[in-house]
């Protein structure tokens, strides 16, 4: 049986699979960016990929605080794109 890569929600705290997350990264150079490979350099975060984890983690600056870095409302309009909302 293969395990499955386990990963934690900044927004949720809950423990969910991989696949089930995205990747936010803060690279080298200091630029914050969307992950969808989840290969990228640098410090990485990761967010559930629904509507509530999204604006859960804006309202407590959960990504900020893991990323150490101010996060542009360009990344989270990246994020709800993603999972559907507007």
């Amino acid at each position: 049986m293969k395990k499955i890569p386990m990963r934690r929600c900044v927004a949720t705290m809950a423990q969910l699979p991989k696949k089930e997350l995205v990747r936010i990264v803060r690279t080298p150079e200091g630029q914050v960016k969307v992950d969808l490979t989840g290969r990228s350099n640098g410090r990485g975060a990761y967010l559930a990929k629904t509507l509530e984890a999204i604006e859960l983690c804006k309202k407590k600056g959960a990504l900020a605080r893991a990323l150490e870095c101010a996060i542009p409302d360009e990344i989270y309009e990246e994020l709800r794109g993603l999972v559907g909302g507007s």
